[in-house]
């Protein structure tokens, strides 16, 4: 069976730089992109920050453009997903969900994170319709309007101090009675005149037609039902790392972030690498995962050139 130089895992931001600067050194890849073609990105409105695109960018359409840019370099994408990974010495095996068996020499882990839902019937209806789980992207999607942002942490409340410079009105929801966020960041949200904060409150419905209208919520004290009328609602109740399917095969924290070394991509495993928001708990930005990408393209051509050739 023949052997490929790198696979790539992912198919974000990470994922497709790393694709395109492997494909402008001419080694031979494969990119799979899972459940997602496109990562998280498909899911973001409009992206106003990214370099290059004065008049901002959707977010499927960056995507789209990335994929369109590795496959005119030579990338190989497959609509498939990585089931299994055996990582061993300088060869590294693969199965897929159509029974696909891979061998390779490297491989670049790019399977992003994915953000906590409420998990309420109506979420999902309205992704991109006034619901967001990045005020980073979206927020000037709602310049001058009234949004919610949901959750007690440190994403939460720096969602809010960002939005809060953006929006009219902010409601900041929080499920319990008091903050989970550092100190540093609870003085600032009580400083912001625009914000105004409900704790003890539950999200139980979205509400509206095409578009958010409004937001149900129930107060754990008394359990009454109030409306809310809001043009965006940012859910910020944290991340999780798609990691999954490297559990006891690599190196992680405690959260499941892969730990890679310093300056670099490179992870525990010779030959393994990870890019992008799989291993970024800070940043979490389609601009620092596409630099990551690229720094993991460059680290599999100089691993491939000592260690094989």
């Amino acid at each position: 069976m023949k052997i490929i130089d790198c696979v790539i895992i992912g198919s974000g931001p990470a994922g497709y730089s790393a694709a395109i600067y492997l494909a402008r050194s001419n080694i031979k890849h494969l990119i799979y992109t899972g459940d997602i073609p496109g990562g998280q990105l498909i899911n973001t409105t409009r992206i106003d920050n990214y370099p290059g695109y004065s008049k901002g960018i959707l977010g499927i359409k960056l995507m789209n453009e990335m994929y369109k840019q590795a496959i005119k370099f030579g990338s190989i994408v497959k609509f498939n997903k990585i089931l299994k990974v055996s990582f061993k010495k300088k060869k590294n095996y693969l199965y897929t969900n159509n029974k696909e068996k891979i061998i390779t020499k490297s491989v670049i882990i790019a399977t992003g994170s994915l953000p906590k839902k409420l998990k309420i019937k109506s979420e999902k209806k309205y992704l991109g319709y006034g619901i967001s789980y990045c005020a980073t992207c979206d927020g000037m999607i709602f310049k001058n309007k009234i949004v919610a942002v949901i959750g007690g942490g440190n994403t939460a409340l720096e969602n809010t101090i960002l939005l809060s410079n953006i929006c009219k009105k902010i409601y900041l929801i929080v499920r319990n009675n008091k903050f989970k966020a550092s100190k540093i960041f609870i003085k600032k949200i009580y400083k912001k005149k625009n914000v105004k904060i409900l704790f003890n409150k539950i999200i139980i419905k979205f509400k509206g037609k095409k578009i958010l209208k409004s937001i149900n919520y129930k107060n754990k004290i008394n359990n009454k039902i109030n409306n809310l009328k809001v043009s965006g609602v940012f859910i910020s109740i944290g991340n999780y790392p798609n990691t999954l399917l490297f559990k006891k095969k690599i190196k992680m924290d405690n959260n499941g972030y892969i730990i890679t070394k310093s300056k670099s991509t490179k992870t525990n495993k010779k030959g393994i690498f990870a890019a992008g928001d799989v291993q970024d708990k800070i940043y979490k930005q389609a601009i620092t995962s596409a630099g990551s990408g690229c720094m993991a393209a460059l680290d599999v051509e100089k691993y491939l050139n000592y260690y094989y050739y």
